[in-house]
Formats: structure tokens, C-alpha cells, sequence
């Protein structure tokens, strides 16, 4: 099965630029009530993934600050506990299951490395529902035609 078929594009996903501020990221993030973003440079790439607690312990640790700092606050500035492993577009669904274990969406990049999108977790639930809705389905039909 194609990643693709499961992707949501760029168009349609949250993510913040390496250039947004604190501010910008926060109300990003609060208004889509999102817990974890996607990062982009001006060109596109993925850089990395900023979450809620990367942003709290930044505020934490480094700044002392209101919301008028945070619109001076570069969201570069703050370091990100982990970032999300992207896959590649030609990645296969073991690999997307293998990376979404550990990670509430997968980002996905093209050919060039360009963020394209992301696929969730609740996409891959939703496809292995559809699968085993299918194969529970044929097999009735197989047990039917064997009674006959």
C-alpha cells in the first residue's frame, strides 16, 4: 500500500516556518489544538517537529517573558526535545507503521526532501480497520460457499 493514499498535504496540515516567532507558534498551536507541529525552512524542508513541551520548557528555562517578548522570540530559539523521523514518499507501510509507533503523525517528504505532508496514527488505525473489515468479510463468504 502507498503512503500517498493515506496522506494529508502540506495544504491542509498545520506546521510552522523556522522564521514564526514564539507567539505565532503558540497561537498556531492553540488554535488548531495541536500538541506537536511540523517545522518547514523558507525552501520548504522539513527541519524538524516542535511540540507543547518543547515550548513550555523553553519558556521555562530560558525566558522570563509575556506574550509582548514572545512576539521578538525567534521559534528557532527554542530546542526541541526530539524531532519526528520523516519518511519518504516511496516508504512502504511497514516502514510508516514502524516510525508512527513512536510518534502521533509521520511527516512524509518528496523526492527532494520537500515536506509534503503528514500521515496520522488515526490513518493507519483506519486503514487496518478497513483490512480487517475486508478480510473478516471475505471469510464469511468463504465459510458460506463451504457449507453449501
Amino acid at each position: 500500500m502507498n503512503v500517498l493514499f493515506y496522506l494529508t498535504p502540506k495544504c491542509d496540515v498545520a506546521y510552522i516556518e523556522e522564521d514564526d516567532t514564539l507567539r505565532q507558534t503558540l497561537e498556531k498551536m492553540e488554535h488548531r489544538r495541536y500538541s506537536a507541529v511540523p517545522m518547514l525552512n523558507k525552501d520548504g524542508n522539513y527541519v524538524g517537529t516542535i511540540t507543547e513541551g518543547d515550548l513550555l520548557w523553553g519558556i521555562k528555562n530560558i525566558f522570563n517573558l509575556d506574550l509582548r517578548e514572545a512576539e521578538r522570540i525567534p521559534v528557532t530559539s527554542i530546542p526541541r526535545m526530539r524531532d519526528y523521523v520523516p519518511i519518504s514518499v516511496r516508504s512502504d507501510m511497514d516502514d510508516l507503521i514502524r516510525i508512527a509507533l513512536n510518534q502521533n503523525f509521520v511527516p512524509v517528504l518528496d523526492d527532494e526532501g520537500k515536506f509534503i505532508g503528514i500521515v496520522t496514527r488515526k490513518d493507519i488505525m483506519q486503514y487496518y480497520l478497513d483490512s480487517k473489515c475486508k478480510a473478516d468479510s471475505g471469510l464469511s463468504k468463504e465459510k458460506r460457499m463451504t457449507v453449501a
